[in-house]
C-alpha cells in the first residue's frame, strides 16, 4: 500500500528551528520526526511512499534517499491551501487504496492490524478533554456518521489524530475536487475532514480505530514531552559512559559529541558532532554541532551549531549563529 505524508507546513509554532529546517526533520530521541514515522510504515508493509513537500523540501528529499530504499515520490505544494489540497497532490488516477498520515506527529499503535482487519476505509480517533481543536467524530456503532473541522460546540470528544485509510481512494479524489469546484472551505483552507463528509453523505462507509500513543510534535513543550516519552522506551538498555562525565539515562548521545566534565539526562538527546562541557544538561534537544559550556540546560531546544555558555537559561536556540553568554537565573529565552 501507499502512503500519503504530507509535510509542507511551515512549522511556525517550532520557530526559530523551522527558519533553517523543515519541522519533520527535527531531531527527537537521535532521529527526525519524518524517521520516526518512515520506520514506522515500513515495519508495517507499506511499500511506496509519497511526500508532499514545500519550503526546504530538497533536505527532506534527501534526508529520504540517503536513509531510506523505499520507493519514494515528491511532490511540491507551492500554495499552502490546506490539508485536502495537499492529499490530492498526492493523489494519481491509479490510486485505489492509500494510507494519509500527517508527518508531525509520531504514532504508536498496531498499524499493520489496521491494514489487516479494517476491511472499510477508517480514521485514527483518540478521545481528548478539549476536542476543538481538531476534526471531532461523531460515531454510531463505530461507524463515522458526521466529522466536523474545529467546531466551537462540539457534540463529542472523539477526534482525527492524523491517520487515515482510504480503501477508496478515487471517491476521496472526487470529494476533493467537489470542494474545489464549490469553493469549500474551513478558515480559509481545504480540509480533509470537509472532504471525508462529502464521503459519508455519500455512504461511503467510514469506520475508526483507537490510537491511544499520539504524539505531538508541533510545539517546543511537546516537542520535549515526545522526546521524553521515545527516551523512556530506552530505559534498561546499556549506556555508554563517557570519563569524566555522568550519564543519567534514558538518553541519546551520537557517538561523535563530546562530552567533558558534564552530567548529561535524564531525558537528554544531543546530537552528531555537539559539545557539552563542564555543563549539565537534563531535558533537552541539543543539534548538531552544538556547544554547551559552563551552564545549565534544561526544558530547552538548543539548534544545530548554536553555543551556549555560561548561563542559566531556559532555551528555544535557533541554528547556527545563534549564541548565548553570561549569567542569569531562572530566565527563559
Amino acid at each position: 500500500m501507499k502512503a500519503i505524508i504530507p509535510v509542507a507546513g511551515v512549522g511556525s509554532r517550532l520557530r526559530p528551528h523551522t527558519f533553517t529546517r523543515p519541522k519533520v526533520l527535527l531531531n527527537v530521541a537521535g532521529k527526525p520526526i519524518l524517521g520516526h514515522i518512515l520506520d514506522h510504515l515500513i515495519a508495517s508493509g507499506i511499500d511506496h511512499v509519497t511526500l508532499v513537500v514545500g519550503a526546504m523540501g530538497d533536505l527532506i528529499e534527501r534526508y529520504v534517499r540517503e536513509n531510506y530504499s523505499i520507493p519514494s515520490e515528491f511532490v511540491v505544494q507551492h500554495e499552502a491551501r490546506g490539508l485536502a489540497h495537499a492529499v490530492h497532490l498526492g493523489l494519481s488516477e491509479s490510486d485505489q487504496e492509500v494510507l494519509v498520515i500527517l508527518g508531525d506527529t509520531i504514532f504508536e499503535f498496531d498499524l499493520q492490524g489496521v491494514l489487516r482487519d479494517c476491511r472499510n476505509s477508517a480514521i485514527g480517533v483518540k478521545t481528548v478533554e478539549d476536542p476543538r481543536r481538531f476534526g471531532v467524530v461523531e460515531t454510531r456503532d463505530n461507524m463515522v456518521t458526521r466529522l466536523v473541522e474545529k467546531p466551537e460546540n462540539p457534540r463529542s470528544n472523539l477526534v482525527i489524530v492524523g491517520i487515515y485509510l482510504i480503501r477508496q481512494a478515487q471517491e476521496l479524489k472526487q470529494s476533493i475536487e467537489t470542494l474545489f469546484e464549490r469553493n469549500l472551505t474551513t478558515r480559509g483552507e481545504f480540509q480533509l475532514t470537509d472532504a471525508l463528509q462529502l464521503m459519508v453523505e455519500r455512504d461511503v462507509p467510514i469506520s475508526t480505530f483507537g490510537v491511544d500513543d499520539w504524539f505531538d510534535c508541533g510545539k517546543p513543550e511537546t516537542l520535549l514531552e515526545t522526546n521524553r516519552h521515545l527516551l523512556d522506551r530506552l530505559k534498561g538498555q546499556p549506556v555508554e559512559q563517557r570519563p569524566g562525565a555522568v550519564i543519567i539515562p534514558p538518553v541519546f548521545i551520537d557517538s561523535d559529541a563530546i562530552i567533558e566534565q558534564a552530567i548529561v539526562g535524564p531525558h537528554a538527546t544531543v546530537g552528531q558532532g555537539a559539545v557539552i562541557r563542564n555543563a549539565m544538561v537534563r531535558d533537552a534537544i541539543l543539534g548538531d554541532g552544538s556547544h554547551v559550556e559552563d551552564a545549565l540546560v534544561s526544558g530547552s531546544l538548543v539548534g544545530n551549531n548554536a553555543i551556549v555558555k555560561g548561563s542559566f537559561h531556559r532555551y528555544n536556540l535557533g541554528d547556527s549563529r545563534a549564541s548565548i553568554e553570561g549569567t542569569g537565573e531562572g530566565d527563559e529565552l
